[in-house]
């Protein structure tokens, strides 16, 4: 389901605040990689991560590969940094970033 623009602003919002949890290298998206991004959308649901390759066109394809691969939704990519989110049907509130920050 696509994000509405306000529901982008809230997440872009509360994903400004968030450190990067999972860096993704030149080596792309190997199953160590997407092992990490699985936990930590289960346990946060909005996360940051940075992707550090040469070019914008091969950034966009890891991207989205990276969205296809999880079932996370893109909110922002800003340089280097990327917003994703992935609700949980059961979401931790001591961990979830969406609990944790929703008055921001």
């Amino acid at each position: 389901m696509a994000l509405s623009s306000e529901q982008k602003k809230a997440y872009k919002r509360i994903g400004h605040h968030l450190k990067p949890v999972v860096i993704v290298s030149e080596q792309g998206t190997t199953e160590g990689v997407l092992a990490e991004l699985d936990r930590a959308l289960n346990d946060h649901e909005l996360i940051k991560i940075r992707v550090t390759v040469g070019d914008r066109e091969t950034k966009q394809l890891l991207v989205s590969e990276i969205c296809q691969a999880t079932g996370a939704e893109l909110v922002q990519v800003i340089g280097k940094m990327v917003i994703l989110l992935r609700r949980s049907k059961t979401p931790n509130p001591n961990l979830s970033n969406l609990v944790r920050y929703k008055d921001f």
